[in-house]
């Protein structure tokens, strides 16, 4: 059984099925491995986080846990959007849970984008936008365009608007980021929200 994708593949579904067979780390995961995601050919909006946490991992929904309720207030759209919506995907930097450390969750096992992520973002050329939650979805899909740190990616939005939108994780631990910032709530959400409500009309 192939462990690895096609150099080419015409069929997503293949794909994601190849995803859901991967072994590849199962070696560093402590609780096995479980790719959590969301991946559709249809998607128009693109939800990229670093890796699923236990709860996650436990339920197979992403987001299905406190950052998952903050990321759909600041979208602006409700559960049964976010996981059934044709124009929604969410396809994080790591599709298992790592497990965690001194400071929370690990980092995403970096063997998963690069076997997996390049072959995905391929068969999803519909998408219009892609929101970046965190510095490790950043640093993949943004490179050398963001800048010193996640605050200031963060408040350099503009910059790669309207394809890219960085923005904190909204974990729970990142409180005091959003509190030393508002005005992402004030300025920024609202603009979100509105671009998100555009592109499902479309549906």
């Amino acid at each position: 059984m192939s462990l690895v994708p096609p150099e080419k593949t015409e069929n997503f579904d293949d794909l994601l099925a190849a995803i859901h067979r991967c072994r590849l780390c199962e070696p560093f995961l402590p609780l096995g491995p479980k790719p959590v995601l969301i991946a559709r050919p249809t998607a128009r909006i693109l939800i990229v986080g670093q890796a699923p946490g236990k709860r996650v991992h436990e339920t197979g929904l992403p987001f299905n846990d406190p950052s998952g309720d903050r990321l759909r207030s600041w979208l602006g759209i409700d559960r049964e959007t976010f996981y059934h919506s044709a124009y929604i995907g969410v396809v994080p930097m790591g599709f298992c849970y790592p497990g965690t450390g001194k400071n929370g969750d690990l980092p995403p096992r970096p063997e998963c984008a690069e076997t997996w992520r390049a072959c995905l973002l391929a068969g999803m050329p519909k998408v219009e936008l892609t929101l970046l939650l965190g510095q490790y979805a950043q640093h993949y899909h943004l490179g050398r365009s963001r800048k010193r740190n996640l605050t200031q990616t963060v408040a350099a939005w503009r910059d790669y608007w309207p394809a890219f939108l960085p923005l904190p994780h909204p974990s729970p631990r990142n409180i005091r980021w959003f509190q030393r910032n508002p005005w992402m709530e004030q300025e920024l959400l609202p603009l979100l929200q509105q671009r998100v409500a555009s592109i499902l009309q479309q549906e």
